[in-house]
C-alpha cells in the first residue's frame, strides 16, 4: 500500500508525543514493506520552496507554508502576531497548493492527516477534491480551541469568547470536509469533538496509542532508599511544571525529582535544581536513554494542567513497569487504574499531589512488586498490533471510495 502522511511537524522538527507517534508508526509500516512518504513544515531559513529527503527510508517533502512564523515559534509572537498566523493557516491556498501538486506526482492509495494548524487547513480539501482516501487522527483539541489547549479551572468560556470560538470551530469543521475515518486514541477527545460539532457524517474509531518496546530491565521489587520521581516533556506551564515544582519543594519526605525535556520553564527548572539539591535536571534525553531513566525510578509524574489526550509517556511508563502520579484530566484516566498502576490527584491541587507522593512512598514496594501487571495493561497496544489496525482501517477507507 501507497500511504501519504501529513503533518504539521516531522524531525528534527517535533514538538512532543505526537511526532514521536508518527515517527514509530512509520518505521512499522515501512518494516511490513508500505510504501510511505510524508508532507511536512520546516521553518522558512531552511527555504520556501518544496525539498526533498529521505529520513531512513521514507520519503520527506518539507515546505514553509508562507505563513508569519513556522509552528514551533508561537510562543516567541505576540497575541495579534499570533491571530494572524490562524487567518492566514486557515484561508491561505499555499499549503494545499503544495500538498496537490505532490499527491498528484506521488498518487498514493491513501492520505493519512496528522496535526495541520501551520501549514494549513485547506489541506483536507485538496485531498477530498482529488477522490484520495483520507484517514485523519486526532493527537489534541487544536481544531476545537485555537491554542490547543483547555487549562483545568476554565472549561466554561467566557461570554465575550463564545462567538469567537464557535466561528473558529465552523471554519474548521469546514475545513476538515468529511475523511473516510477519523481516528482518536481516547474517547475523552471523541467526547469533546462530538461536543463541538464535528463527525455527524464521519465514522470514528477509537485506537488507543501504540506502546513502546519495554526496556529489558528487571527492577528490584523491594525499594530501598529514597522515593524516585521522574517528570519527562515539555518544559511548559500548562504540563504542570511549575506547580510540581512548587509542591515538591514543600514535601519533607526523602526524595528525589528528575527533569527530561526541554521548553520555556528550563530557567526556572535550572535555578530549582541550583537551590535544592534533591532536584536534578538532566535536559534534552534521547529516547533510548528515557526509557532508561524511566526503569530505574519509583515513579513518572504527569501533573498536567491541561486537559491532555493520550499521553505517550504514559504507556512509556507502564511499558516499563513503572506507575505514574497523574493528574485526573482528559484521557488520563482511561490509562492509569487508580491505587494500581499509578495515583491519580487533582490538577493544580498542591496538597492532593503532596497526599499522592507520601501514599506512593508508603507503598513503594507494593507498586514494585506490580510491575508485570502494569505492563500487561498496554501489551494490547504493542506497535506492531496498532499498525495492524491502522492498516486495516486504511483498507476499510479505500474499499469504501470505491463504492462511491
Amino acid at each position: 500500500m501507497k500511504i501519504g502522511i501529513i503533518t504539521n511537524l516531522y524531525p528534527p522538527y517535533a514538538r512532543g508525543g505526537a511526532e514521536n507517534v508518527i515517527v514509530r508508526t512509520v518505521e512499522q509500516l515501512l518494516g511490513t514493506g508500505h510504501d510511505i512518504f510524508i508532507i511536512t513544515g520546516q521553518p522558512k531559513e531552511k527555504g520556501v520552496g518544496v525539498s526533498v529527503g529521505q529520513m531512513s527510508v521514507e520519503r520527506v517533502y518539507r515546505f514553509f507554508p508562507k505563513n508569519v512564523y513556522f509552528t514551533l515559534d508561537d510562543y516567541k509572537h505576540s497575541w495579534p502576531m499570533r491571530l494572524l498566523w490562524h487567518a492566514i493557516d486557515a484561508f491561505s491556498f499555499s499549503g494545499s497548493s503544495v500538498v496537490s501538486e505532490i499527491l498528484a506526482d506521488e498518487k498514493p492509495d491513501i492520505v493519512v492527516t496528522h496535526n495541520l494548524k501551520g501549514i494549513g487547513l485547506r489541506i483536507p480539501g485538496a485531498i477530498q477534491a482529488m477522490n484520495i482516501p483520507h484517514v485523519h487522527i486526532l493527537h489534541d483539541l487544536q481544531l476545537v480551541i485555537p491554542s490547543g489547549l483547555r487549562m483545568f479551572g476554565e472549561e466554561r468560556e467566557p461570554w465575550y469568547i463564545k462567538p469567537v470560538y464557535a466561528m473558529y470551530r465552523a471554519l474548521c469543521r469546514s475545513r476538515l470536509g468529511k475523511p473516510s475515518i477519523v481516528i482518536s486514541p481516547s474517547q475523552f477527545l471523541i467526547d469533546e469533538y462530538k461536543k463541538a460539532g464535528y463527525f455527524k457524517e464521519t465514522d470514528v474509531r477509537f485506537v488507543p496509542n501504540p506502546s513502546p518496546k519495554s526496556p529489558e530491565i528487571l527492577r528490584d521489587t523491594v525499594r530501598s532508599g529514597p522515593l524516585r520521581l521522574l517528570f519527562i516533556g515539555q518544559l511548559g506551564y500548562h504540563k504542570g511544571l511549575g506547580f510540581l515544582l512548587d509542591a515538591f519543594a514543600k514535601y519533607e519526605g526523602d526524595a528525589r525529582l528528575q527533569i527530561v525535556g526541554g521548553g520555556p520553564l528550563r530557567g526556572l527548572v535550572e535555578e530549582r535544581a541550583q537551590h535544592d539539591k534533591r532536584i536534578v535536571y538532566l535536559g534534552y534525553t534521547p529516547q533510548e536513554e528515557v526509557m532508561k531513566c524511566i526503569a530505574a525510578v519509583d515513579a513518572v509524574v504527569v501533573p498536567s494542567l491541561c486537559y491532555e489526550n493520550s499521553p505517550t509517556v504514559i504507556y512509556e511508563a507502564l511499558s516499563a513497569g513503572i506507575p505514574l502520579l497523574a493528574s485526573r484530566i482528559g484521557g488520563v484516566g482511561e490509562l492509569i487504574q487508580n491505587g494500581k498502576t499509578g495515583i491519580l490527584f487533582t490538577p493544580g491541587d498542591e496538597s492532593d499531589l503532596l497526599r499522592a507522593i507520601a501514599k506512593l512512598d508508603a507503598e513503594k514496594d507494593a507498586f514494585a512488586g506490580r510491575g508485570e501487571m502494569m505492563r500487561e495493561t498496554v501489551a494490547p497496544y504493542v506497535l506492531s498490533k496498532y499498525a495492524d489496525r491502522l492498516v486495516e482501517l486504511f483498507t476499510e477507507a479505500i474499499a469504501r471510495s470505491l463504492r462511491y
